[in-house]
């Protein structure tokens, strides 16, 4: 075989090489002359944001800072890091999973009371004898604070426990049963509402359900679901905010806002159904608000959005609208609840313009009847006034 020619192999970089410096590669596509152009590459770099698992930390986001602070010391790009700033989305478990514990006779022990021996088997934490395991379904158990017991015994503490999602484990949820049942906008809008980017949470399809009834009641506060066709709800018109109303939509608008901006969808998600009942509950529900609620509502819902937003009367897609702006002032309660208290006990409340100073709200409570009638034969020692929070007495 000496004598037969061999071509070398010059593909020795393959995956993990080839796969590190895409972001930059994305940038200038089609430049055949260099694999990104530098003005390009200064115009568009660095990163904002990374998001990935907390194993990337070692896989490829530890691979493309590598290669790129290579190429950061050959002088090919203008930053040291790739990547300003990095976010670790948590893992979404299986449903969570209960398991009660019975003694030999078949009484329940509550799990706060069983304990693992050095053999690793669980025993009553009291008699050491061996307890058993039972896996209970969900329907008989129900949540107690921070706790689970069981449904018909609520002094027997149940174990909770919720697993990566496994084949073998078989707590797998197919992504794809949820969208033909409860659509894609419900897994979508779900996922984000779970709970913090960060956080590890379980599934639970009752939450699922939640979802999709919110999506529909949004439906149902735009559209009229009882005609035959497509028709906007007798109740949104063209007509102004009244002031409630104003104050809800500007409060809306600047908590998704930052909400978004902190990557806090979920309780993003949590304004929009307060959004939503206050509207619903409304004989009339401005179209500038319902637009401004459905442009809100889009990035979680895209699907949704788009049709609601031409049910409203628009021909192009709503993707290339401005996002909505708020008024500070437009945030602000007119009026406000201040709570007073005297010897640190909240005794009565005042309604007091928004704008009240120190002083004036110290004299309102001095004169207010509830408050004397607290205050008459003590001697007042100290008054602590926080404009727009509270007035404390201090007395003898």
């Amino acid at each position: 075989d000496g004598d037969l020619p061999y071509r070398r192999e010059l593909n020795t970089m393959p995956q993990w090489a080839g796969s590190c410096w895409y972001y930059l590669r994305f940038i200038d596509p089609q430049n055949q002359e260099q694999f990104v152009d530098p003005e390009k590459e200064q115009a568009w770099m660095p990163i904002d944001l990374y998001v990935g698992g907390a194993e990337h930390a070692v896989l490829h986001l530890l691979y493309a800072r590598f290669w790129h602070k290579v190429l950061y010391d050959r002088g090919h790009v203008s930053h040291p890091e790739p990547f300003q700033r990095l976010v670790n989305q948590g893992m979404i478990l299986g449903e969570m999973e209960f398991t009660g514990f019975q003694d030999s006779a078949g009484n329940y022990l509550s799990a706060s009371q069983v304990s693992r021996n050095q053999e690793g088997q669980h025993v009553d934490g009291e008699t050491s004898q061996p307890v058993q395991e039972v896996k209970l379904e969900p329907k008989l158990v129900e949540k107690q604070g921070d706790i689970f017991v069981l449904q018909d015994n609520a002094d027997i503490r149940v174990e909770s426990r919720a697993f990566k999602m496994s084949k073998s484990r078989g707590n797998v949820v197919n992504p794809d049963d949820v969208v033909d049942n409860y659509g894609a906008d419900t897994l979508r809008l779900y996922e984000m509402f779970m709970g913090p980017l960060e956080a590890s949470k379980p599934w639970n399809m009752s939450g699922v359900s939640g979802v999709r009834n919110f999506l529909d009641r949004s439906w149902r506060m735009i559209v009229d679901d009882r005609a035959e066709s497509l028709e906007l709800h007798e109740a949104v018109q063209q007509i102004d905010c009244d002031d409630e109303q104003n104050r809800i939509l500007h409060r809306t608008i600047k908590a998704v806002s930052e909400d978004f901006e902190n990557m806090e969808f979920n309780t993003a998600i949590a304004r929009l159904m307060e959004f939503v009942n206050h509207f619903t509950g409304s004989q009339t529900r401005p179209q500038s608000a319902m637009e401004r609620f459905v442009l809100l509502l889009a990035p979680l819902a895209p699907h949704l959005g788009e049709e609601l937003w031409q049910i409203l009367g628009h021909d192009e897609s709503l993707a290339y609208e401005p996002w909505p702006t708020y008024d500070e002032a437009m945030t602000q309660d007119d009026v406000l609840e201040i709570p007073v208290q005297i010897q640190g006990k909240v005794r009565t409340k005042l309604a007091v313009p928004a704008d009240t100073d120190q002083a004036t709200l110290e004299e309102i409570a001095r004169n207010d009847a509830n408050v004397l009638q607290w205050l008459e034969g003590k001697e007042i020692i100290k008054v602590i006034v926080v404009p727009k929070r509270l007035v404390n007495f201090v007395v003898k």
